[in-house]
């Protein structure tokens, strides 16, 4: 009878807290997340959603793995990338509530190596300026050299100081990797732990994500994982995964819906998860205390916007009224978000596993209306004829350089002499060799990364980098006299926007 009596009481539960969700999510969600999936051809998904302190949702769809077909559940780990940065950013506003240090704290106290490339502002940049990314930097600037390289974490924030920023510092919101993986290595610095084991003792095992993890061996390792995908010339291709140990701070935690339901869960209830307080809502607070303008907020879709700021590792925008704290993440194949809406107790997580959707967002946005009881419109749909609209455009300047390829122009030099090695002082050495007739490019920092080389015209060749993800980009040499002097690299936008000029050694 007593079990008959709970049974009763708990299914009466569920009808309760299944009333209180909207029709979308009770009756529609699942239906609309397979078909955009499909559209958008996305191998894997997961959604959570956390609603007045409870998990109203934690499932996975399709697959993590296109030639095994494994299914994604609640506990399939994704890469969530700069996700990582309110982790980091909640930790080092913890510290400051603790009395660890405090956020006005200069950086160079901690890190004597940290230097700006204007030396004069190196004293003058604090713990809230990298952790609200206002150095001057342009978005993803340094990022060529930042992102999966193969140096210490030390190298990258010394490699700072290479940067030339394009803006005044505090002038201008430009979004910084390398400033967070400074952040990660002032928590040693403070407290001799390491950030990994920070992030685990602190969040990970008190908030019982115990999937959840800091580096690329265990996600490597791990049987429930998704694999990582792009998109190329409209066919998904399979990337390894990206090694971003040492931008940890930034970048690495490894997660999956189930997990990230209990973060949100605690991020809204004032750092407390099953009643214990693990964060304090002073620190939570601290975080999304705004520190820098990103835009005027009314551009794009939602006109129902008017402020877009930056906290400690989290954004801040309105969205009808109610305040959004959220981040998105973007590593090779992963692409990622997770937002709160502290007015509604309300917490929205998406994880895909191709880095070529804006599915991510726009679910994120459809579920969110949903519970703004709005309107219905199919937002995917409107997402997707932007991207497919810019996909094409960029394909078929790519097919262009190809049938110009295909029909043998003749370079100005010949190729031996376009081959050597190359320097750029944020990037460091890069080499072109030539091989069976072919021009190669190779990559000091980054031994996973080539570089095919093409001519179009001229000096101008067309660059396939390997991986594909990396662009297929158009890559001129400066000649004078007959001599190469430079060639200036670009690579995929999703990395890094700025182009590098590398000056010829020999």
């Amino acid at each position: 009878m007593k079990k008959f009596i709970v049974l009763l009481l708990l299914s009466a539960a569920i009808q309760q807290l299944s009333a209180q969700q909207p029709a979308f999510i009770t009756d529609s969600l699942d239906a609309y997340i397979q078909r955009e999936m499909e559209r958008w051809k996305i191998p894997g998904m997961a959604v959570a959603i956390v609603k007045d302190g409870k998990t109203v949702v934690s499932k996975g769809y399709g697959v993590s793995d296109i030639e095994t077909k494994q299914k994604v559940d609640e506990n399939t780990l994704f890469m969530i990338a700069s996700n990582t940065k309110l982790f980091t950013g909640t930790a080092l506003a913890m510290l400051a509530n603790d009395g660890r240090l405090s956020l006005e704290d200069k950086v160079v106290d901690f890190l004597p190596y940290f230097k700006m490339h204007n030396e004069t502002l190196t004293p003058m940049v604090t713990v809230e300026d990298i952790l609200s990314h206002r150095l001057g930097f342009e978005t993803f600037q340094g990022d060529f050299f930042n992102w999966g390289n193969n140096v210490t974490r030390k190298r990258i924030i010394e490699n700072i100081g290479n940067n030339e920023a394009v803006y005044d510092f505090r002038d201008t919101w430009g979004y910084c990797n390398a400033g967070f993986v400074t952040a990660g290595e002032i928590i040693p610095a403070v407290t001799d732990t390491s950030w990994d084991d920070f992030i685990l003792h602190h969040f990970f095992i008190p908030m019982e994500m115990n999937r959840s993890s800091t580096t690329y061996e265990k996600i490597v390792a791990d049987k429930n994982a998704c694999k990582a995908y792009t998109m190329s010339s409209g066919k998904l291709v399979k990337l390894q995964y990206d090694n971003l140990n040492n931008i940890a701070a930034c970048a690495s935690i490894n997660s999956c819906v189930n997990d990230i339901s209990h973060w949100m869960i605690t991020q809204l209830d004032e750092g407390k998860y099953k009643g214990k307080e693990i964060i304090s809502e002073q620190a939570i607070m601290d975080t999304r205390f705004p520190r820098s303008i990103v835009s005027d907020g009314r551009s794009g879709l939602f006109k129902s916007q008017h402020f877009d700021l930056y906290g400690l590792g989290v954004g801040l925008n309105d969205y009808e009224g109610r305040q959004l704290v959220w981040h998105t993440g973007g590593a090779d194949g992963f692409v990622t978000t997770v937002c709160m809406i502290p007015d509604e107790e309300l917490g929205i997580s998406i994880l895909t596993n191709t880095d070529a959707n804006y599915l991510f967002l726009a679910a994120l946005y459809q579920i969110i209306e949903a519970y703004f009881e709005m309107p219905y419109r199919n937002l995917s749909s409107t997402f997707y004829s932007f991207y497919e609209r810019n996909e094409k455009a960029k394909d078929q300047e790519i097919e262009e350089w190809y049938t110009t390829v295909a029909k043998g122009a003749k370079a100005e030099l010949s190729l031996k002499e376009y081959a050597g090695t190359y320097y750029n002082s944020v990037y460091g050495k890069m080499e072109i060799k030539l091989e069976k007739g072919n021009l190669n490019m190779y990559f000091e920092h980054h031994p996973q990364l080539t570089g095919k080389l093409q001519l179009l015209k001229g000096n101008d060749f067309v660059c396939t980098y390997d991986p594909i993800n990396w662009g297929v980009k158009e890559i001129p040499f400066a000649v004078e006299n007959e001599e190469v002097k430079s060639v200036t690299i670009t690579i995929n936008d999703f990395i890094d926007f700025m182009p590098y000029e590398f000056i010829k050694e020999d």
